[in-house]
């Protein structure tokens, strides 16, 4: 191990720091040097992240162990931190879009109060800070404790407008939500203490041939349902839509830098668990596929500029599972950095159309903002290629990795890949077309105050669409320029084990150049036609008061899956809590207590009615009770 890497617990507890500093701090800094902290500790941790990565890239990676977290004479869990290829990539990801939403958001948020703006930044700091943890953890433990850290924090930041109802229940369901999925994974990590009396990776993956069939199975299962929660994939993916609630920069570090990351990485850490149960990794795919379906076709006719992006994150957090669910590890990890530089990109995009806007975020109202804010324009339209996967922009690679390694799989998987793919070029067009092009359809008070925004938002804006379009080639196909799949490369050690055993089952399939060739050119070609189509029909929308029907109406419903809940689970569990609280509790239990105390108290009342004051009457008592004493002694 490299002593350079002792330093690593720098990288978290630089956040820590800023959010202590901040958050104590919130009454007597000034925006400014809150802006500076806020941001400069966020800064110090990438530059720590970029010298670690070389570090490992150079072939020194490490597990760091600090003090014992838990040491009983059944179970010890070091604090232990590991840096290796994986982690380190996140890192990257995590600081790096990180700063860059924090610099954002000196501008973003400069209208609100000091103590608010302080207040802000204190969570975003803990919101890296805990993402850190999380994917810097040496066992499953020190995961979980980032885990739960980060679904604090998000239930901070979603309702941090907590004034707005709608932003407080936005805050509920997001914090509740992802508590179901948080049990599997405690769960779970039980199930590997018992079994192994282990949660450090190193430990379990170099003992799971002592895990049976079943042990595998029902803790991948487990493992799945926590990330189905945090990831938000079918049916736990409710909450993220809703979680746009929030300022726009929490809704650009929720999908692009952390918490929905949290549970790819989490299976991508265990992918040779996962590689050894069949049957966890065909649910993973089916689910993942129709979590990107389900989401791409609500994103077709949502009006609402943050919640089309927010349906798409769902889309494409839904590719990343299938690729995990076929054993594309890399690819899922791939796409993870290419989502994040293009979906961070598009959410801090929409939120400087929002600036500009005065708050509005209904598209109908928009149109024609290409000719008032020159940059944001040219920028937005560059992530919308990128998650287009149009070449050579980085979401095509990794989308077409995926895509490629769910061929092999299943050539039907394949082909609803595609579709997915066709409808995320169609809707995100549809958003270019009603936002930037046409003719204006706001107000003539909003046109008048139409203006590009600040260097705090371009900058980020300009650097976040660089990385969307050169970000993809480091994992340059071999189809294209042979050994230049770099990234594959960096990561081999981390999946070596899952590698091992497929070439062994004997279930690894190569494409032939030919059927990847004639795969991309049906991908891209289609999606093509689908953005061109929709950037010509929706640059000359024009509002309309007409309400949607048939299919339209149910998609810009959201399949009703919220009603569907609120009818299935929310009401009978209202229901039932009423009856609990007003029969239960109020009647029987309350019933109950209070009606010993009406007992006792009428009964005092009775007895004191013996206290006369005569003596007479004392002393005849008296007699009677001594008569009393003598039966009862003489019968006993």
């Amino acid at each position: 191990m490299s002593n350079t890497l002792q330093i690593v617990w720098l990288i978290p507890f630089l956040p820590l720091i800023g959010f202590l500093v901040n958050g104590l701090g919130r009454k007597q800094l000034s925006k400014t040097l809150v802006g500076i902290i806020g941001s400069g500790v966020i800064l110090a941790s990438f530059l720590i992240s970029v010298f670690v990565f070389l570090q490992v890239k150079n072939g020194n990676t490490a597990v760091v162990n600090y003090f014992d977290f838990i040491n009983t004479a059944s179970l010890k869990v070091g604090f232990n931190f590991q840096i290796d290829q994986l982690s380190s990539i996140f890192l990257l990801i995590i600081t790096g879009i990180g700063f860059l939403i924090h610099v954002y958001s000196t501008s973003y948020m400069h209208e609100e109060d000091s103590k608010d703006f302080a207040k802000f930044f204190a969570y975003l700091n803990l919101f890296i800070f805990s993402m850190l943890l999380l994917v810097m953890g040496g066992n499953y433990i020190i995961m979980f404790i980032g885990w739960e850290g980060v679904g604090l924090c998000s239930y901070l930041l979603i309702g941090f407008w907590f004034k707005d109802a709608n932003n407080t229940a936005a805050a509920n369901k997001a914090f509740i939500m992802n508590r179901i999925g948080d049990f599997g994974f405690l769960l779970a990590v039980f199930w590997l203490i018992a079994k192994l009396g282990t949660t450090d990776y190193h430990a379990v993956f170099e003992n799971v041939s002592k895990l049976s069939a079943t042990d595998i199975t029902g803790i991948t299962m487990l493992l799945f349902l926590g990330a189905i929660g945090k990831s938000a994939q079918i049916p736990l993916y409710t909450w993220l839509p809703d979680a746009m609630a929030g300022p726009t920069p929490v809704s650009a570090l929720i999908h692009a830098a952390t918490m929905v990351t949290a549970g790819i990485y989490m299976i991508a850490r265990s992918n040779i668990l996962f590689t050894m149960a069949p049957a966890t990794q065909a649910l993973i795919a089916v689910i993942g596929l129709a979590t990107a379906v389900v989401a791409a076709t609500i994103a077709l006719k949502q009006n609402d500029i943050k919640k089309v992006l927010a349906y798409s994150t769902v889309s494409q957090l839904g590719y990343m599972f299938l690729g995990l669910g076929v054993g594309a590890y890399t690819g899922a990890v791939f796409h993870v950095m290419t989502h994040a530089f293009f979906k961070a990109l598009l959410f801090l995009g929409a939120g400087s159309v929002i600036h500009a806007m005065g708050g509005e975020q209904d598209m109908r109202k928009m149109g024609g903002l290409k000719k008032y804010m020159g940059i944001t324009h040219i920028t937005f339209l560059l992530g919308c290629l990128a998650i287009a996967g149009m070449p050579p922009f980085s979401g095509f690679f990794s989308k077409d990795e995926i895509l490629a390694a769910a061929f092999t799989k299943n050539p039907i998987y394949w082909g609803v890949g595609v579709l997915t793919a066709f409808m995320t070029a169609f809707y995100m067009f549809r958003l270019y077309g009603m936002t930037f092009l046409g003719k204006f359809r706001g107000t003539h008070d909003q046109e008048h105050h139409l203006h590009e925004s600040p260097l705090a938002i371009t900058i980020p804006l300009i650097i976040l669409a660089i990385l969307a379009f050169v970000g993809g080639w480091v994992g340059i196909p071999e189809v294209f320029m042979h050994g230049g799949h770099r990234l594959e490369a960096f990561l081999e050690p981390i999946f070596a084990q899952s590698n091992i055993l497929v070439a062994t089952l004997g279930e690894k399939q190569e494409l032939s150049h030919t059927t990847e060739y004639a795969l991309m050119a049906t991908s891209v070609i289609g999606a093509l036609i689908a953005l061109l189509y929709a950037a010509n029909k929706f640059s000359k929308y024009q509002a309309s008061t007409q309400e949607e029907t048939g299919i339209g109406r149910v998609l810009a419903n959201k399949w009703y899956v919220d009603e569907i809940y609120d009818a299935v689970i929310v009401k009978p569990l209202k229901s039932f809590s009423g009856f609990l609280n007003n029969i239960i509790e109020k009647k029987a239990i309350d019933g109950f207590v209070n009606g010993v105390g009406r007992a006792v108290n009428y009964g005092s009342r009775q007895i004191r009615l013996l206290q006369t004051g005569q003596v007479s009457a004392y002393m005849l008592l008296m007699v009677v009770a001594i008569l009393i004493l003598f039966i009862i002694q003489l019968f006993l």
